[in-house]
C-alpha cells in the first residue's frame, strides 16, 4: 500500500531512489530512473509501477516530474546488455541516470541486491524496494513509463512483434513472431528467445 511507503531511509535530504524497467525483456533497452523527492513529499498513490494501471502510472509520472527535487532517466541498449549482461547493464543505467541529475545526491537507495559504488556516495540495496520506499517507487514509475513509450514507438518500426502490447517481454505472440520473422537489431542476442 502506498500509504505504507517510507519517504526517507538515510536522513539525508538529498536521498535518490533508483530502479529499472525492462530487465526481463527479450527486446529493447533497459531503462533506469533516479529520483530525489522532497522530505515532505505527498505520496498521492505512489507505488511499485508493476501494480499500477497504465493511466495511473502516466498520471503519477506527471506528478513526480512536477514535484521531485530532481529526476533523470537513462538506458542501456540491447548491445550493451549483451556486453555487460542484464544485471550489470541495469546497474550501469542507474549510474547514467544518477550522473544525469542536476543535483548531486547525498545517499543512494537501490531496488535489488546488487549495485556498483557510485563515487564516494553511500548506497543501500533493498529487494522489493519499489514497494517500500517512495523514491524507489517513483523511479520505477518513471523507468516503466519512459520504457513503455519507447517500445510503443519501436513497434511502429518493427510491426509484427506486438511490442505495442508486450513491450518486449517474452509473451507467446512475441516468441512466435521471432520464430516467424527472425530477430531484429533490437533483440538481445544473449537472451533465449524460445
Amino acid at each position: 500500500m502506498s500509504d505504507g511507503l517510507i519517504t526517507n531511509h538515510s536522513g539525508y535530504a538529498l536521498e535518490v531512489g533508483c530502479d529499472e524497467a525492462g530487465r526481463g525483456c527479450l527486446a529493447g533497452p533497459v531503462f533506469a530512473a533516479a529520483v530525489i523527492l522532497p522530505l515532505d513529499f505527498d505520496l498521492r498513490g505512489i507505488n511499485d509501477s508493476k501494480i499500477l494501471k497504465k493511466d495511473k502510472r502516466n498520471e503519477l509520472r506527471k506528478y513526480i516530474e512536477a514535484t521531485a527535487i530532481d529526476f533523470a532517466v537513462a538506458s542501456m541498449s540491447p548491445s550493451e546488455i549483451d556486453t555487460y549482461n542484464i544485471l550489470w547493464a541495469s546497474v550501469r543505467s542507474m549510474h547514467k541516470a544518477i550522473k544525469a541529475l542536476q543535483t548531486i545526491p547525498e545517499y543512494i537507495l537501490v531496488d535489488g541486491n546488487k549495485f556498483l559504488p557510485y563515487g564516494t556516495i553511500e548506497h543501500f540495496c533493498i529487494i522489493g524496494g519499489d514497494g517500500n520506499y517512495a523514491s524507489i517507487a517513483a523511479a520505477s514509475i518513471l523507468a516503466k513509463t519512459y520504457r513503455d513509450e519507447y517500445m510503443e514507438r519501436l513497434a511502429l518500426k518493427c510491426p509484427g512483434y506486438d511490442w505495442e502490447n508486450n513491450k518486449g517481454y517474452p509473451t507467446k505472440k512475441h516468441k512466435d513472431a521471432i520464430l516467424a520473422l527472425g530477430p531484429t537489431i533490437y533483440h538481445r542476442k544473449t537472451f533465449k528467445w524460445y
